[in-house]
C-alpha cells in the first residue's frame, strides 16, 4: 500500500536529501531568533499578563466567524502605525500569509515576476493563482523590467506583480529595493516585499529594509512574527483595498482557524519592545557580533561575509554538507545543512544563523571547529 512513498524515501536517502526531525541540542546558529526574544522574560511576562487580563489561548474559529478577537483588530491597528501603511492583515504564519497573497491578489491576466531565489511559500501561491509568471535573475532589477517588458510586448495587458524578499534567508544578501521599485512605478506594478528575515532587525526601529516604501499604494510587504520578533504568525501590510480584497476572496484566510489571540498580544508586546531603549540595544548587540563573525570568517575561512546575520557556507555537495554539519552538532553547535531543492543544484551549504543567543565566544569556537572539520571532510 506504501510501496511508492517507501521507494522516494529511499531515493531521497540516497540522494543524501533525506529530511529528519532533529531534537534542539547544542549552541543556537541555525534558528531565526536573531534578538534572542522567543525565550526573553519580556515576551514571557507579556503574555502572563495577557492570560491575567483574560486573553484566549484559541480563538475558537475563523475570523469571520466568532474568531475574530480584539487582540487580533488590537494588533492589526498598531501594526498599521509602526510600519506606516494604511493597513495591515495578520495571518497564523509567513508560509500561509504569501500563499494566501499570491494565489489571490494577483489576476487572470496579470504577470507575476518573482526573483529566482524567492521563498517556496511565493512559488506555492503563484501556482495556485491564476496569473502568468515569470523568473528574473537574483537581485537583477534589469532582468524584472525585462520580463515585463517581453510580456507587454507578446500582448500582456494586465498588471505585473514584482514578488522579492528584502533579506533573502539562505544567502543573507539585500535586494535592490530602490531600483525594483522603479521598475514597478515604470509599469504600474505592484512591488511585493517578503521582511521575513529583516523585520525587527534592519531600519528603523527594525521595520524592515523596505522602510522607505512603506505606505505607497504600489506596495505589500510582510512582516513574518515568528523569527526576529520571537512569536508567531505574519503581518501583511499595504493599502486598505488589498487587505480588503484577500478578507472577502484568499481561502486560507476564510476557512483557517483565526490564530491565537494570545500569540496577538504577544505580537503587540514584541512590536513595543523592538520600538523600545531595549529594542535598540539588542540590534545594537547583534550588529556587533554581525561584524565580529565577519571579520572571524574572513580570518578562519577565507571567505566573504554577507554583511548580515545570515551567512551561508556553501559546500557544493550535499554529502560534504550532511557530514560538516554532523560534524559540528556532534561538538555541541546546532547548524543544519540546507540541500536542494531548498538551494539551487550544487550549493548544498550551512546556513550559519547569528542570534543573541550566542556571543562572540561561541561564535569564534564555532568557526574554529568549522574550520578543521573543513580540512577535514573532503568528500
Amino acid at each position: 500500500m506504501h510501496d511508492s512513498h517507501e521507494r522516494a524515501l529511499k531515493a531521497l536517502e540516497r540522494r543524501g536529501r533525506l529530511r529528519t526531525l532533529l531534537p534542539r541540542s547544542g549552541v543556537d546558529f541555525s534558528s531565526n531568533d536573531y534578538l534572542g526574544l522567543a525565550t526573553s522574560a519580556e515576551l514571557s511576562e507579556a503574555v502572563s499578563r495577557a492570560l491575567d487580563r483574560g486573553v484566549a489561548v484559541g480563538a475558537g474559529g475563523s475570523r469571520l466567524l466568532r474568531g475574530n478577537d480584539p487582540e487580533h483588530e488590537a494588533l492589526e491597528a498598531e501594526a498599521a502605525r509602526f510600519f506606516r501603511t494604511e493597513s495591515s492583515l495578520y495571518f497564523g504564519g509567513g508560509f500561509l500569509a504569501n500563499y494566501a497573497l499570491f494565489s489571490t491578489l494577483p489576476a487572470r491576466g496579470d504577470l507575476v515576476v518573482h526573483d529566482a531565489l524567492i521563498h517556496a511559500s511565493v512559488l506555492d501561491g503563484v501556482r495556485a493563482g491564476k496569473a502568468n509568471v515569470a523568473s528574473a535573475a537574483h537581485n537583477n532589477a534589469e532582468a524584472f523590467d525585462d520580463a515585463i517588458t517581453a510580456w507587454r510586448t507578446n500582448g500582456g495587458t494586465g498588471r505585473p506583480w514584482i514578488a522579492v524578499e528584502s533579506l533573502y534567508s539562505m544567502d543573507g544578501d539585500r535586494a535592490p529595493l530602490s531600483d525594483l521599485a522603479t521598475v514597478a512605478r515604470r509599469h504600474d506594478g505592484v512591488l511585493v516585499i517578503d521582511e521575513a528575515h529583516a523585520t525587527g532587525v534592519l531600519g528603523p526601529d527594525g521595520r524592515g529594509l523596505g522602510h522607505a516604501l512603506e505606505g505607497a499604494p504600489d506596495v505589500i510587504s510582510l512582516h513574518t512574527c515568528g523569527k526576529a520578533l520571537g512569536t508567531t504568525g505574519a503581518l501583511l501590510l499595504g493599502p486598505r483595498i488589498f487587505r480588503d480584497y484577500l478578507v472577502n476572496r484568499a481561502r486560507p484566510f476564510i476557512y483557517a482557524t483565526a490564530p491565537s489571540p494570545l500569540m496577538a498580544a504577544s505580537v503587540r508586546a514584541a512590536l513595543d519592545l523592538v520600538q523600545s531603549e531595549a529594542g535598540a540595544q539588542r540590534r545594537e548587540r547583534l550588529a556587533s557580533l554581525v561584524a565580529f563573525a565577519g571579520r572571524e570568517i574572513a580570518r578562519r575561512l577565507g571567505i566573504e561575509a554577507s554583511g548580515t546575520h545570515i551567512q551561508p557556507i556553501v559546500l557544493g555537495a550535499d554529502e560534504r554538507a550532511v557530514s560538516v554539519a554532523k560534524t559540528l552538532i556532534a561538538e555541541g553547535f546546532d547548524i543544519r545543512a540546507v540541500r536542494p531543492p531548498t538551494v539551487p543544484e550544487g550549493t548544498a551549504r550551512l546556513r550559519l544563523s547569528l542570534t543573541l543567543n550566542a556571543g562572540e565566544e561561541a561564535t569564534a569556537r564555532l568557526l574554529e571547529a568549522l574550520a578543521r572539520t573543513l580540512q577535514e571532510v573532503r568528500v
